[in-house]
This record gives C-alpha cells, structure tokens and sequence, in this order.
C-alpha cells in the first residue's frame, strides 16, 4: 500500500482576518447587566489555575473556558468563567452561598 498523499484544501483562504478576530481567538461583544462585557473564548493551554466567579470553583489547566472583561476596563478587569457559569450568569449570582463547613475548592 503507497503512503497517503495530503492533498490541498480546495477552499481559498480568506484575504484579511475579520475585525474581532485576534491572535488569542475570537472576541465578542455582549451585554450583561447594562454594561458592555468583550468575551473571548480560550482553549485552556496555560498552566495556571482560574477561580470562576460564577461557581467559586478552579478552573484546572488545560480546559477550555471563556475570559470575559468590561468593554472599558483594563487587564486585571479580566476574569475566566467555565464557559457553564458564562451561560448561565443571569440564573445565578457571582458568590454563592455556602455553609461554613464546605470545602472552598
């Protein structure tokens, strides 16, 4: 048997790169309580842990999420929401409540 040939991608490529793409993804706008917020959704490859605020719950590394940021608001404005919590931000707050003894893991 002769080994596989790679063939080209009959699709041409796409002259220029859309407004809201950038070199870490693709970046969107959305509004959420009356402000505009830029989400971007991110693969997960660094190697440090995130704290969601919509669940209080480490985001480990390697899994992919979505870091949101006020459309005005400066690096460490950023935060990274399991993409879950992102979706279901209207139905729950961003600090649950817990009993005194559950774990904050």
């Amino acid at each position: 048997m002769s080994p596989r040939r790679n063939h080209r991608n009959a699709r041409p490529r796409p002259e220029g790169r859309p407004e809201d793409h950038t070199r870490y993804g693709l970046e969107s706008t959305e509004t959420w309580q009356g402000e505009s917020w830029v989400v971007r959704q991110v693969a997960g490859s660094s190697g440090k842990h995130y704290r969601c605020p919509g669940c209080d719950q480490l985001i480990p590394p390697g899994t992919g999420h979505v870091v949101a940021w006020e459309q005005h608001g400066t690096v460490d404005d950023r935060r990274h929401w399991h993409r879950a919590c992102w979706n279901a931000r209207d139905r729950r707050g961003t600090r649950p409540q817990r009993s005194r003894n559950a774990p904050r893991y």
